[in-house]
This record gives structure tokens, sequence and C-alpha cells, in this order.
């Protein structure tokens, strides 16, 4: 009976055991990314210490890409189209032809013209005649000086007419010639809204097309007043030597791609819009392979390099009252709450530290926002170790 009884207890302790070391496994896998505190120590987190380094971060900008000249071509003279010499997307060169207008009657205007011109010819060298034989005879004293001045008034009248005639054939041949539609310069043909038969006339709203010159392309953004301002450090430094000093710029593409060739700010406009208090900003890209187009759209994208500055990660702050927190590690391990400020440009991971830090100081990088609390005694681990440390499961969550 001993026996039995004895039997009973010892199972019902080896139960026990088995079910406080079940809960203790449960209550130390919901403890998350935290590291198993030593036996009666202060639970394990992951921190870092500051020390001042190279920020390496990029802003980026809404941008418009340009042809380096768009020219919309349109004729100088009102007829109907004969015959489009190009097709839209071609790549045309300075002086090739795009488009023919109906000559008819541009042809007649030149002929009749032409015909005037030999009429006051004609009439010049009859008025030279009459002129030249009054005059012997007024030598003669046969006529009066009368009559000889209103010959050589009709011999400078005809002159005049000839002049008057050459101009008028000038003008007819220059609008024969304008039939003659051609491409201002190298470049691309755009959008032809108007084929043959259509009426084309210098008044039209919509021009015959577009020749723009793609062999270099400009990036339009926008920069406000306060980048302006830091920019030329407050007004320290001119915008054109600001401008100069600017690094290069990079273009993503509006599939995210980057363009393989960086470009150069150019110009700043001297005008601030106020309307959106910002100032319109040129950049200017090589496009050797005409891949970029006018028209299209992208993002400007500036580096800012930062030296002897501040650099955390993201995940060491928490947000109250839309201001940024961190918590300290003092040298007795307490974590105490601390409000900083960081610049308004980041990478999506890390934060620029303006103020509220200082080189040497140890923070904490993990638990910030679920389990750190101010005023807890934590005991600080590097964080490879606390990595190594964190069990397979609770990275895969």
């Amino acid at each position: 009976m001993f026996k039995e009884k004895s039997m009973n207890a010892s199972v019902l302790k080896g139960a026990a055991i088995l079910i406080f070391a079940g809960a203790m496994s449960v209550m130390t896998g919901c403890g998350g990314n935290q590291q198993q505190a030593p036996q009666g120590g202060a639970p394990a987190y992951a921190t870092m210490v500051l020390t001042p380094t190279t920020s390496e971060l990029e802003t980026t900008f809404p941008a418009l890409i340009k042809g380096k000249t768009d020219i919309a071509i349109r004729p100088q003279v009102t007829g109907f189209i004969t015959k489009v010499h190009v097709d839209e997307g071609q790549q045309v060169r300075k002086g090739q032809v795009l488009f023919t207008l109906d000559q008819v009657q541009f042809n007649a205007a030149v002929e009749q013209a032409l015909a005037a011109v030999n009429a006051a010819k004609t009439a010049v060298a009859t008025a030279q005649l009459t002129a030249d034989s009054k005059r012997q005879l007024l030598e003669k004293n046969i006529i009066s000086n009368y009559e000889y001045q209103l010959a050589d008034n009709q011999l400078q009248t005809a002159k005049a007419q000839l002049v008057q005639s050459q101009a008028a054939l000038t003008n007819a041949r220059k609008n024969l010639a304008y039939t003659v539609v051609t491409a201002p310069s190298d470049g691309v043909v755009g959008k032809i809204p108007n084929r043959e038969g259509s009426l084309a006339s210098p008044t039209s709203a919509e021009p015959l097309t577009t020749v723009s010159d793609n062999s270099e392309v400009y990036a339009y953004f926008s920069l406000t007043e306060k980048d302006l301002l830091e920019m030329s450090g407050n007004g320290s430094r001119s915008l054109k030597s600001a401008i100069d000093s600017m690094p290069a710029v990079k273009l993503r593409l509006a599939d995210g791609t980057m363009y393989p060739i960086e470009g150069k700010v150019a110009t700043v406009s001297g005008v601030i819009d106020n309307s959106t208090g910002s100032a319109s900003v040129r950049a200017l890209f090589n496009n050797p392979s005409g891949l970029l187009r006018s028209g299209a759209t992208g993002n400007i994208v500036l580096p800012r390099d930062e030296q002897n500055v501040i650099v955390i990660p993201q995940k060491a702050t928490y947000e109250l009252q839309d201001k940024k927190f961190v918590y300290i590690v003092n040298d007795s391990n307490i974590v105490h709450s601390a409000p900083i400020t960081i610049s308004p440009v980041n990478d999506g991971k890390n934060y620029v530290v303006t103020s509220g830090l200082k080189a040497g100081d140890r923070i904490a990088i993990e638990g910030v926002g679920t389990s750190v609390r101010d005023g807890m005694t934590i005991t600080p681990v590097d964080p490879a170790a606390a990595a190594a440390q964190t069990p397979a499961g609770a990275q895969a969550k």
C-alpha cells in the first residue's frame, strides 16, 4: 500500500514538471525577436553605438522630357496638301522635304509677276529713248525745259514701276517656294494630323507636324523655394555657382529602370511660380540612341551626400504626436526615451539625424515600439549576435 502511494506521487510530480516546461516553451515562443535573458537577468535587445558616417541619399522629382528643340511646322502660305513625304516617328535631316502644297496658283502668280517685270522693262526703255531725245532738243533750244522735265519724270516713273514689279516677282517666287515645306533642323517627326487633300494654313490651330531634335533632351522638374535657398547656402553663394557645383543627376524612366547616361542641371528659372511656390529647373541629357522622346515622363534623381552625420535605422524610432523618438541606453543599461529631429530626405530604411543624438550614444534597435519601455533595464547585445541567436522560426515570421 505504501509503495502504491509513492508511485502515484511520483507520477503526479512528473506530470506537473512537464506542464510547467510546456508553459515556459509557449511563453518563450511568444517573445518574438526578443533574446532569451540570462537566468535572473534583464531581457536582451540589440543595440548600436552611434558613429559619424557618410550619408548617400537620393531625392526624386517628377520630370517632363522635351526635345532640345520642338519646332511646330506650319505652312507660310495657304494651300491644299498634295503630298506628305514623311511618316510619324521618322528621323529627318535639316532641309528634307516634309510636305508639298498645291503649286498651281503660285506658279501662275510667278508667271504673271514675270510678265509685269518684262512690261516694266519695256516701259523703261521707251521712256529712256524719249528722255534722251528731249534732252537733245533742249540743248538746241528747240523745246522748253518744262517739256524735257515731263519726259524725264515719265522715265523715273517707269523705273519705279520696274522696281515694284521685280519685288512682286520675288514675293511670288518666295510663295511658290513656301509650297515645299522642309525640316528646319534634324529631328524626329511627330504626329501628322492632316494628310493629302487637307487645307493647310498659317492660321490653323494645329500645326502640320512637329520636328523634335532628340539628340539631346531636356528634363524639366521643379524645386521649391526652400530647395533653392539650400542650394545657394541661404545667399552665401550665387545660384549659378551652386548649379555648376551640383553633381550629375540621374533619370528614372517610366518603367522604373534607370537611364544609362547621367545628366547635368543646366538652368533654374529666375521666377518662382506664386501658385506652386516652385521654380522650373532644366537638366540636359545626351540621347544618342533616341530612347528618350519629347513628351515622355520620368523622375529626376538628385544625389545628396552628407559627411559626418548620424544615421540610424528607421526601425529604431517610434512616432508620438508627429515627433520621432528613440530609446537611448545609458551606462547602467537603462533605456530612456529621447526626441530627435531628422532630415526630410531618406531612403526608406534609414534616417539622417539632425538633432537629439550625438556620436557615442547607444540606442536600442530592437523591440522599439513593441516591448521596450522607458525606464526599462535591458541587456545590450550586438546586432549580429542578436540575429545569430534568433530562432529560424522567428526570422520566418
